[in-house]
């Protein structure tokens, strides 16, 4: 095998590896640790893309890093397996979903070895196995014992199509992100979890964890904690009230209309006869929206009013009630107190409906826009001339002397509905009496089974009936002369991904979810990488279960995941015609950015998207690896770019991670006759320059590894290849000490090309290099760096340094980073010395 052949030396090292169980977790429970961890996937049936194994190489990357710096590492991974799209499939297809759940979960596996990642597969979980839902309906049963799961009637986003409950952000404009159905919005009696409780302490402990800022903030809003009051306004005629809670109680005397939901049980109260028919409309319009229609994407403001009026408490005037959709019941206490002279939203329904604006903070101009500034209270009789903060402490303070207020907490956070009417999901262990009392299942009856059904297509039309209905041998049964029936509705998706970091402690225990000294050990996770994608709801619902598995005594930290990292998108060009997106393999490039659809001649649109299979834009690992092997794959990925930032795939450009691949093939062996290099000299050689060069490397991968830039880590070593290959003498010393470097990024040639130097142990089991400071000292340099032109930001550097180095460095740079994520390059300029420019399209 003279030359590099990937095909014979991946599945030989990778076989090796299992064979000797070389990424086996230790058992050891001393020492240092260090716990690495992806999101797990959900295993689709179209399996992975080039996109996926993104952040997979990153963690790969630490964990063998830390191997060889002595840390016990736990890196692990598994499959989050139950859900809407596997049993989508199986209506489709006619084909049980576990059965194509476990075809996919292997095509996953195969797929995820083939790229050499050092998992530990003997801790390989997968959410739908009843050993794991086992603790997943023991971990629910501790939260219904703690008062935190009870059931209410709550308005859904209900699918008849799907025939199940959707989450918001799974519906678009009214309709199904899958498979565009409609759906309605209608009140439904579900298992609900109390998350709200936890409000407080999912903000105040993000102090804790080191996070992205953007993730903080998203947490942060979706919770949306605001302090203001609790006002209370009187009906004409009536002992009925209506409670709003506003954070600007010094508007108050500028309220001139109130809004309730269309939801409000008040509605069909107070609506007199002659609107009744009108108020209907608007609320069958309503059911008809998302939270998310209604709110953020909302353009026009729509309402009616529903010919009753509420009394302002300030003013002792009557003011006209509305039902309007941007008011939502499950926010506050689903009706507001409409300022339009000072928020926005008000403004822009007022002066629809041609409804007085009263302005009562000085400093704009109300007949053109909302004022939400600073300013004195003017139009306020006792408020007047205060600031803002002074006017809301005195207004309060005046409505709790009057007893029609009081200061209070709001939270935008709501308790989170946890019920699905599908099938494929884990069985609540939950079973009801003859009176229709809610009782737990015996823990030593778990785990309880998702029973077979003939059909389990969901149930059509406008009566949401769990899937599980249908089987009635298994719903109703008999214990201790006494009839009972099970719950039918099944746990959501995110069941199972709350906890799954757990159970990777101690997967094969069979009497705990995890044994409590193992726990204290490995937690908590000190590395967890996955898509932004989950900023927010996977995020808040493990933490919101790990803190209820804190107070339990169960778990040792307050927080699982101490360090966060979202990779970017990896895109790719996508092409799209008159009748949709066309498949890459059918475009041609007629001239330089102009394709056209070789099958018709039509000239197509092309821009760079996320992949996805719809968009005909997929690329797969299983080509690459093929073609150009898992090394060349990994570092192709990891060199694209700083690993938060979107980068556009581009296959021609994995050649040149190839060609340094080849390259440090070289360096060991004479690819001529497979002899070893003949430049081979023993120890650190007599080149100093190389010698410093070695240590420079050494320590500047060291802190890239550990500062997550593994682009420019790649760099420095490239820099390192190109000088020994030029070198007449390659120094043995030097040589092991970049295949240690190189190792965790490029495992199968590393351990190839050590075991060809002679070494007795695999390369795995080598210690991580150390240097020594004083040959690191460098002769540093400043260079310009600007995008299009522009300067945009400086860089120091060695002066020695080569191109390819000084790019990726460039590239590194926060500010550069931002004005190159979703760009393409067009042109890299490098005049040593002196400047680097980007030259970009969006």
């Amino acid at each position: 095998m003279p030359k590099y052949d990937h095909l014979t030396i991946e599945p030989k090292w990778q076989a090796f590896w299992e064979e000797k169980q070389s990424f086996k977790t230790p058992e050891s429970l001393s020492g240092p640790k260090y716990y690495v961890l992806d999101m797990f996937p959900y295993p689709s049936g179209s399996g992975l893309h080039v996109g996926h194994p993104e952040g997979y190489t990153a963690t790969d990357i630490v964990a063998r890093y830390k191997r060889a710096n002595g840390f016990n590492v736990l890196h692990p991974m598994g499959w989050d397996a139950f859900g809407l799209p596997a049993e989508q499939f199986a209506i489709k297809t006619g084909t049980h979903p576990a059965i194509t759940t476990a075809q996919n979960v292997a095509n996953f596996k195969r797929q995820l070895k083939s790229l050499g990642f050092s998992y530990d597969w003997e801790r390989e979980v997968n959410t739908t196995d009843p050993d794991y839902y086992k603790w997943t309906q023991w971990i629910f049963l501790q939260l219904y014992k703690k008062g935190l799961a009870y059931i209410a009637e709550v308005p859904v986003n209900w699918c008849p199509a799907l025939g199940t409950v959707l989450a918001n952000e799974e519906v678009i404009d009214g309709k199904s992100e899958r498979g565009d159905h409609p759906v309605i919005r209608q009140p439904m009696s579900q298992w609900v979890l109390a998350i709200t409780k936890y409000a407080d302490r999912l903000i105040e402990d993000l102090e804790l964890v080191d996070w992205p800022a953007g993730v903080k903030k998203k947490q942060v809003e979706w919770i949306g904690r605001s302090r203001g009051c609790d006002i209370v306004f009187s009906l004409p005629g009536r002992d009925e009230t209506i409670r709003v809670f506003t954070t600007r109680p010094d508007t108050l005397f500028g309220a001139t209309y109130m809004v309730l939901a269309p939801e409000h049980p008040l509605v069909d109260l107070l609506t007199p006869d002659e609107h009744k028919d009108a108020v209907k409309a608007y609320r069958d319009q309503a059911a008809r929206k998302s939270d998310l229609d209604r709110t953020e994407k909302a353009k026009d403001k729509t309402g009616v009013p529903i010919g009753a009026n509420a009394i302002n408490p300030a003013t002792g005037k009557e003011i006209p009630i509305w039902i309007a959709d941007y008011v939502l019941m499950s926010y506050g206490t689903g009706a507001i107190m409409a300022v339009p002279g000072h928020d926005t939203r008000d403004w822009e329904f007022a002066d629809r409906f041609e409804i007085p604006i009263v302005e009562v903070v000085s400093g704009g101009d109300v007949t053109k826009e909302a004022y939400i500034g600073d300013g004195l209270i003017v139009n306020s009789d006792f408020l007047n001339g205060l600031n803002v903060a002074d006017a809301k402490e005195k207004m309060i303070n005046w409505l709790e002397e009057r007893g029609t207020g009081k200061a209070a907490i709001n939270y935008k956070l709501r308790d989170w509905l946890f019920s699905r009417q599908r099938y494929w999901g884990e069985p609540f262990p939950i079973r009801f009496d003859e009176e229709g009392n809610h009782h737990a299942l015996p823990e030593d009856q778990l785990p309880l089974l998702l029973p077979e059904v003939e059909d389990y297509s969901p149930p059509q039309g406008d009566d949401p009936q769990p899937t599980l209905n249908k089987a009635t041998d298994w719903v109703n049964f008999k214990e201790d002369g006494k009839s009972w029936r099970y719950e039918t509705n099944t746990m959501p998706q995110w069941a199972g991904s709350c906890w799954y970091y757990l159970r990777y402690i101690d997967p094969k225990n069979g009497d705990k979810a995890w044994d409590l000294e193992k726990e204290k050990y490995w937690m908590p996770v000190d590395l967890y990488i996955g898509g932004a994608e989950h900023a927010v709801l996977h995020l808040l619902y493990a933490r919101f279960w790990h803190k209820v598995l804190y107070d339990a005594g169960l778990v040792s930290t307050k927080e699982p995941f101490t360090k966060l990292v979202n990779q970017g998108l990896i895109t790719a060009q996508s092409y799209r015609g008159k009748d949709g997106y066309v498949h890459a393999d059918l475009v041609d490039e007629t001239k330089p950015g102009t394709f056209v659809n070789r099958e018709t001649g039509e000239e197509l649109e092309a821009q760079i998207e996320k992949m996805a299979k719809s968009k005909g834009n997929v690329v797969s690992p299983d080509v690459i690896v093929a073609q150009y092997g898992a090394d060349s794959f990994r570092l192709y990925e990891m060199f694209m770019g700083p690993l938060e930032q979107s980068k556009p795939w581009n296959t021609q450009s994995i050649e040149g991670v190839r060609r340094f691949l080849e390259r440090t093939w070289r360096l060991v062996l004479d690819t001529e006759n497979d002899n070893l290099n003949a430049a081979l000299v023993d120890g650190w050689g007599n080149d100093q320059q190389l010698i410093k060069e070695a240590h420079k490397t050494i320590k500047g991968v060291t802190g890239d590894i550990e500062g997550i830039r593994f682009n420019t880590a790649i760099s420095k070593m490239m820099v390192l290849v190109n000088s020994l290959t030029k070198a007449k003498q390659k120094p043995r010393d030097i040589i092991n000490r970049l295949l240690i470097l190189l190792n965790p990024f490029a495992p199968h040639i590393c351990e190839e090309l050590w075991d060809r130097l002679g070494h007795d142990t695999p390369i795995t089991a080598e210690t991580w290099p150390t240097f020594e400071e004083e040959l690191t000292k460098e002769e540093l340099i400043q260079m310009v760096v600007q995008v299009n032109g522009k300067k945009r930001d400086t860089l120091e550097m060695a002066a020695d340094t080569d191109k390819d180095s000084a790019l990726a460095q460039a590239k590194a740079l926060d500010k550069i980073a931002g004005y190159l994520d979703g760009a393409q390059i067009i042109k890299e300029i490098f005049v040593p010395g002196r400047l680097i420019n980007f030259v970009v399209r969006k």
